[in-house]
C-alpha cells in the first residue's frame, strides 16, 4: 500500500497554517507549499543540472535544478534541503549558502521556494527513480538553451533571477 505524502500549507512568510496531500496540491489548488532547492557549483563555475525522470508527475524529462524536493509536514527547510540532497544526487557533505525565497506558480501549483547553493567537488550519484541523467553545465549553454524547451520553467525562471541578481558565485 502506497502511505499519502503530506505537505504544509504556508502562507508567504513560511508560516504553517494548515496541510494537505501531495495530490491535492499538485491538481490545480494553487494551495502554497514549501520546496527547496539546491544549485550545485563546481570549482570551475559550472553548475549541475538534473534531468528529471520520465515518470516525475510535473515536468518528465525536463533538465532542472541539481536538487529540488517539498517539505514534508513537521520538517524543517534546513532537514528537508539535506534529505533531498542525499535522496536525489547522494550528496551528504555540503555546506548549503541560503540565497532566497520567493513564490513560483506553475499552470499546476504554487509553492514557496527556498533556494540554496553549495560548491561541491565530491561524488555525485543520481537516484535513477527520479532522474535519468545529470551533468555539469557551462553557465554559457544554459544561457543559450533558456527558452527552448529544454529546461524546466521553475528552473528557467530562478536561474535568471539569481544570475540577475549576481546570487550565484559564478
Amino acid at each position: 500500500m502506497i502511505q499519502t505524502e503530506y505537505f504544509p500549507l504556508v502562507d508567504e512568510n513560511g508560516k504553517v497554517i494548515g496541510k494537505a496531500s501531495r495530490e491535492e496540491c499538485h491538481r490545480g489548488t494553487f494551495w502554497l507549499h514549501p520546496v527547496v532547492h539546491l544549485h550545485v557549483l563546481n570549482s570551475r563555475g559550472e553548475l549541475y543540472l538534473q534531468k528529471r525522470a520520465p515518470t516525475k508527475d510535473i515536468q518528465p524529462n525536463k533538465w532542472d535544478t541539481a536538487v529540488g524536493g517539498h517539505v514534508d509536514f513537521g520538517e524543517e527547510i534546513a532537514s528537508a534541503l539535506r534529505r533531498e540532497a542525499f535522496e536525489e544526487l547522494g550528496i551528504s557533505h555540503f555546506e548549503p549558502v541560503f540565497l532566497l525565497r520567493y513564490k513560483f506558480v506553475s499552470l499546476q501549483e504554487a509553492e514557496l521556494v527556498h533556494s540554496h547553493y553549495c560548491v561541491y567537488e565530491g561524488k555525485i550519484i543520481p537516484n535513477p527513480i527520479e532522474i535519468t541523467e545529470g551533468k555539469f553545465w557551462k553557465i554559457s549553454d544554459i544561457k543559450e538553451k533558456i527558452g527552448s524547451g529544454t529546461f524546466t520553467p521553475n528552473f528557467e525562471n530562478e536561474f535568471q533571477m539569481l544570475y540577475a541578481k549576481k546570487l550565484l558565485p559564478l
